[in-house]
């Protein structure tokens, strides 16, 4: 037998055994969550969403009836999930009201970022949904080591990993008395990474270097790049690949000058369906990136290594692993490994 079939037989195995393992949640649940501490006297009949990645996660789990409205999306649902949330409102692309969310009446809302309803919360604070007796959920992986009061989209202290997905994942499982789904979903995504990371071991890369831009407020100004601990720099890191942004703040903005003399063998952009900013359409980023006097000397631009990938993989997000896959595909199709 195969070291890949032995491995997806493994796999297999764990996969049903962590689902047989799971035992049913004890209520009242008690969970310490981004600072603040929830307890569920039940699980939740209802939950709204703030945050595609939040979305994802629940649709995943089998809880799309659970959920009564949605919002903040960067790309459209995965195709697996369209059925089912063509039959959910949504509240808006971005950000929602206040006012809009709680007259869903969810028994639960479940964020993807914290600055939605921290201190400073664009839709709320959570003090404001607690005083309504409505409880939020923050996924972790926006608040697991790392300080978001520091820069526009918070800073990390260590490097980003899947873990904080995973437990975000078991999380919710456990507060809506699913653990063995939660399971499920865990290894199956553990699975995926496995397999994406091995063949990146075999890629042999030969000092490749990357920079991964997500948007720009203005075309003509500098941009939002990755920092080197977020979910872009955690499948760099995977890959073998050198991130040339030495910040640690999520998404830093870094000059095109700066960026240039870096000289990355290649770009990575986002593509997305949100149009918040001019550079959100990716063709306009690939037409700037041509034609800036600047930008268009670097030598990914001139040999055409320039990879769009998902917005929402460059998240800390499910679609993270998306993003190991298509990212190891492209270093293959450019010629950057053996």
């Amino acid at each position: 037998m195969t070291f890949s079939r032995l491995a997806l037989v493994a796999a297999s195995f764990a996969f049903l055994t962590a689902a047989a393992a799971a035992e049913p949640t004890k209520y009242p649940l008690t969970l310490e969550n981004c600072g603040e501490t929830l307890t569920f006297q039940k699980a939740p009949a209802l939950t709204v969403t703030v945050g595609q990645a939040a979305t994802e996660v629940l649709y995943s789990l089998g809880l799309g009836d659970k959920v009564t409205g949605t919002s903040v999306w960067f790309n459209e649902v995965l195709p697996e999930f369209k059925e089912i949330d063509d039959q959910v409102e949504r509240l808006a692309d971005n950000d929602p009201s206040f006012e809009s969310v709680v007259a869903k009446r969810p028994e639960l809302v479940t964020v993807q970022f914290i600055w939605h309803v921290g201190p400073d919360g664009i839709v709320a604070t959570r003090t404001q949904f607690h005083d309504v007796d409505i409880p939020t959920y923050v996924l972790p992986a926006d608040c697991v080591a790392k300080d978001n009061t520091v820069g526009a989209d918070g800073t990390r202290s260590e490097l980003f990993s899947t873990a904080a997905i995973h437990q975000g994942i078991r999380e919710l499982a456990q507060i809506f008395d699913i653990q063995g789904k939660g399971a499920e979903l865990v290894a199956s995504l553990a699975e995926r990474e496995n397999a994406a990371v091995e063949r990146a071991k075999a890629l042999d890369l030969k000092d490749v270097s990357a920079v991964f831009w997500f948007s720009s407020a203005e075309m003509d100004i500098d941009p939002y790049v990755a920092g080197r601990k977020g979910a872009p720099a955690y499948i760099m890191d995977k890959l073998g690949i050198k991130n040339i942004i030495e910040s640690d703040e999520e998404w830093p903005v870094v000059g095109w000058e700066t960026i240039a003399k870096a000289n990355p063998k290649l770009i990575v952009i986002a593509k997305m369906d949100r149009r918040r900013f001019p550079a959100d359409d990716y063709v306009k980023k690939l037409e700037f990136l041509k034609s800036d006097p600047v930008a268009s000397q670097m030598d990914a631009v001139k040999n055409d290594r320039i990879v769009v990938m998902d917005a929402h993989a460059m998240d800390a997000t499910i679609r993270t692993i998306a993003g190991i896959e298509v990212l190891s595909k492209s270093l293959k199709d450019f010629g950057l490994a053996k």
